[in-house]
């Protein structure tokens, strides 16, 4: 839990930054459990169960992330893949913080059958409910994106997030070469075709990414903006007309030394 407490500016509603304080508190387990909000969880639970049991997809072997969100991986691409096809883009991208949990063969919550897969656990893949943003980004601006994998001090700790990507998109990068010049923009390319530093492409990611989070601040520029559908009913309808998925590479670009 975290308390904050602030002054307001009465006559002009402002927060007065300067007295802004925050402090964190660690949830403990070593108290009474409240029987009044023990019943409202149980309710709702039970409530949810029968939308949260509804078979939407099926796969044919488990497709997950990886522990290492410096490392490119299945589960991200394959959510790529769903909102390219969403949205109609040429490539989309998909930020590993956002990808909760891993698709599994032999987890079944609600008794489904082996490799079925329910609105539940789609859910806990991607729970966040943000929206698909499309807009038109330049050769320049993916490199740009690109190179933001690797950033140096990023708020959160983490100075390595390998972005998810959708079939047809390959780069190469460079792991021992210095952040901002991991990427070779020639080795960039859609569909076997190298991208041309100047055009326009059609990229799509969450709404999250597409305002910076993550220091992926390349895509801000991209413009106009069209909004798409959450990203979870993307991956739902991608599963629902892909019975017995299998799992995309974990790598579609490529490691140089």
């Amino acid at each position: 839990i975290t308390e904050t407490n602030l002054k307001i500016n009465v006559k002009t509603g402002d927060v007065v930054r300067r007295s802004e304080k925050a402090v964190n508190h660690l949830v403990t387990r070593d108290v009474p459990e409240d029987r009044g909000e023990r019943k409202i969880v149980d309710k709702w639970v039970a409530l949810a169960s029968g939308p949260g049991n509804r078979v939407v997809g099926s796969i044919a072997e488990d497709i997950k992330r990886s522990s290492n969100r410096g490392a490119e991986s299945a589960l991200p691409n394959l959510i790529a893949d769903a909102q390219k096809v969403s949205t109609g883009s040429q490539v989309a991208f998909m930020n590993p913080g956002g990808v909760r949990a891993d698709l599994l063969v032999a987890n079944s919550p609600a008794g489904e059958a082996a490799g079925q897969i329910t609105y539940r656990e789609a859910y806990n893949v991607q729970p966040f409910s943000n929206i698909l943003q499309t807009f038109d980004m330049t050769g320049t601006q993916i490199d740009t994106l690109l190179e933001q994998q690797w950033i140096a001090g990023r708020p959160g700790g983490r100075d390595v997030l390998r972005l998810g990507i959708s079939n047809g998109f390959t780069y190469s990068w460079s792991a021992s070469a210095p952040f901002g010049n991991k990427v070779d923009p020639a080795s960039i390319m859609i569909n076997g075709v190298v991208v041309n530093p100047s055009a326009n492409y059609r990229v799509t990611a969450n709404n999250f990414m597409a305002d910076g989070g993550d220091s992926y601040t390349a895509l801000v520029n991209g413009a106009p903006r069209t909004g798409g559908k959450i990203d979870l009913d993307a991956l739902i309808d991608y599963m629902g007309a892909n019975a017995g998925l299998t799992s995309p590479p974990a790598a579609r670009s490529t490691q140089l030394p």
